[in-house]
């Protein structure tokens, strides 16, 4: 017990006689932290000039890969389209005389009930009225469709719609320079003509 007592009052007699030997310590601490700080500050700043210094052959790189990559993207949509594309033109130029092929086949299944008709059949007359009507039936679905016959008999020549084959003379005046005979029919599909008209025309 006496030597601790004499230990403690030593120290204490210490601190008495040297009363900075406190400040002493408390400063050097400061003065360490005040190091740690600015050692980080110049840690960080470096860093960051690190960050603003970016190479710029290798930015330019690096944008030049990725209009690549972006290119590369484009042109295989773009392909994809084209391809797209062609086959639904294909399969339209395919299947575009589906509808009127369709609303033909009654005309043909008609036809095929005359063929048979006529082996069996004694009365000519009625072999002919059923034609009669195929025909018709026939004219109808072509005006449906827009299909109408060039007028020629009597007209004057137009090159746009009629084409002349041949001439031949006529004793009637008013027919010369017009068209007397027709020998293939012309037709035109709303507007547009599909077949022109060959004419004889009097002179």
């Amino acid at each position: 017990m006496t030597r601790k007592k004499h230990k403690t009052e030593e120290v204490i007699d210490e601190q008495i006689l040297d009363p900075t030997a406190g400040d002493t310590a408390t400063f050097s601490d400061k003065n360490v932290a005040d190091d740690d700080k600015k050692t980080e500050e110049n840690k960080t700043e470096e860093k960051i000039e690190e960050k603003i210094e970016v190479n710029p052959v290798e930015q330019i790189q690096t944008q030049l890969d990725e209009m690549k990559d972006k290119y590369i993207r484009l042109s295989a949509e773009f392909d994809n389209y084209r391809k797209r594309s062609l086959r639904e033109k294909m399969d339209l130029t395919k299947y575009a005389s589906e509808d009127i092929l369709q609303s033909i086949l009654p005309l043909y299944d008609d036809f095929e009930r005359a063929m048979k008709s006529w082996d069996v059949s004694t009365d000519i007359d009625a072999v002919k009225q059923g034609l009669h009507l195929i025909y018709n039936k026939f004219y109808d679905f072509l005006k449906t469709k827009g299909i109408s016959e060039i007028e020629a008999i009597g007209k004057e020549l137009n090159t746009d719609i009629h084409e002349a084959i041949t001439k031949t003379p006529v004793q009637d005046d008013a027919m010369k320079g017009k068209i007397v005979d027709v020998v293939q029919k012309g037709y035109m599909l709303n507007d547009k003509v599909i077949r022109f008209s060959k004419v004889v025309i009097g002179e």
